[in-house]
């Protein structure tokens, strides 16, 4: 049995400064441009049995058709993030996955025998990230995919196609 039967379409870093990953990211490799969103608060939260919500913020772009996620934690609080890295470390974190039942693909990682290490409900969209770093070295992140996520996604990706040297590197942020 696969994971699931949905292709990645999300690579995300944990990073010490995601101002400075956007340029160097944007510099290397043409990433860009990026959503910010800063300390982001989520509706529904569990980090392995807790609802202790760590302070982080998080910037999204494309790089060609993949989406690249930047996370920046700014606090010690215990999370999936600090699970991996230290404060001053940095490195590649989790694969996402849009899906479509999200139940179901939820429910094919428990039987998988994957723990969900964090599960989430944020922007009216659910999200949970699966402690698979024994088959892939990372988390695996299955995202809902309702239409108003499907749609800021498409647009942020239209915007990095039309993205030229001297254009900003950050779209606006959303009220």
């Amino acid at each position: 049995m696969t994971v699931t039967k949905y292709s990645l379409f999300q690579e995300a870093y944990f990073v010490d400064d995601i101002e400075d990953a956007i340029k160097r990211w944007n510099r290397l490799f043409g990433a860009g441009p990026f959503r910010r969103v800063p300390h982001h608060k989520t509706d529904k939260f569990d980090y392995r049995g807790t609802d202790t919500e760590a302070d982080v913020s998080y910037a999204f772009g494309y790089q060609g058709d993949i989406m690249v996620q930047f996370i920046e934690q700014h606090d010690e609080k215990a999370s999936i993030y600090r699970d991996m890295f230290k404060r001053g470390e940095e490195g590649h974190h989790h694969v996402g996955v849009l899906v479509h039942d999200f139940e179901v693909e939820y429910q094919r990682l428990l039987d998988m025998g994957f723990e969900c290490a964090c599960r989430l409900y944020a922007d009216k969209v659910d999200a949970a990230y699966f402690d698979t770093r024994s088959v892939n070295g990372c988390f695996t992140e299955i995202h809902g995919d309702p239409p108003h996520i499907l749609q800021s996604f498409a647009t942020w990706k239209r915007a990095h196609e039309l993205w030229r040297p001297g254009y900003s590197l950050y779209l606006e942020e959303q009220p």
